[in-house]
């Protein structure tokens, strides 16, 4: 079964600074069919004003995961951490027992493009961490790339949590035909350009959502760049 989210029934939310987008209910957007999907909670695609940024601020048992699109994002928090997380890099932070962090755009002439991801903890009040790698393109180059998972695998960010995130770049003819669990459930997010999942085609911003499939079949893609989540029931 296959179920499409259409980008245009998104939340919307416009601070001036600060333009989001969410997949599922967040802050003053609230949708009691769009709650999350398996344990993703949270997809906003937030767009950052020049000199712009995210206070201080905390969260707690939760695995945060940031994906620059366009730009570059300022990151501190009371871990310690000061980087820049630009295009290309994946950085996961486990909130487990409490941690402070900002998020900042510090170029004055570029707006920041990025998700924002939340996937709930299999184990609640852990250590924090912080993790961050670059995945090169090449690596996503008309094939899925594991860039997060609970052990790690293949050079991926670490998560406290029970699913795997793959990023793909697919165009032409390039297509991936990608084995599936019919028990777990498959979350694909078209960030941007048209692609066709299992047959149904996507635009960005799209979702498609998946259960009792064997098969996830990424086609027709043009200048598309993708996530897929594969995720407990």
């Amino acid at each position: 079964m296959i179920r499409i989210r259409k980008s245009r029934d998104r939340g919307h939310a416009d601070h001036g600074w600060l333009k989001s987008q969410h997949s599922f209910s967040f802050a003053d957007y609230h949708d009691p069919a769009h709650m999350g999907f398996g344990n993703l909670r949270v997809i906003n695609e937030d767009r950052v004003a020049p000199g712009r940024g995210f206070g201080t601020h905390g969260h707690r048992d939760m695995e945060i995961i940031s994906y620059v699109l366009d730009g570059e994002l300022a990151h501190q928090d009371t871990m310690g951490n000061v980087k820049a997380i630009p295009p290309g890099d994946v950085q996961r932070m486990s909130a487990g027992t409490g941690v402070q962090h900002s998020e900042f755009n510090h170029a004055q002439d570029r707006t920041t493009h990025f998700l924002q991801i939340w996937i709930l903890p299999k184990m609640r009040g852990v250590q924090p961490g912080y993790e961050q790698k670059t995945i090169p393109e090449a690596d996503k180059r008309g094939k899925l790339r594991l860039v997060a998972s609970p052990d790690g695998a293949s050079g991926s960010v670490t998560i406290n949590a029970d699913a795997r995130m793959y990023a793909g770049l697919f165009d032409g003819a390039e297509e991936a035909h990608v084995p599936a669990d019919p028990q777990r459930k498959y979350y694909v997010h078209l960030v941007r350009g048209v692609l066709e999942v299992n047959g149904a085609p996507l635009e960005g911003g799209d979702a498609a959502m998946l259960e009792g499939e064997s098969e996830l079949v990424l086609s027709s893609g043009r200048d598309a760049e993708v996530l897929v989540f594969d995720l407990q029931p």
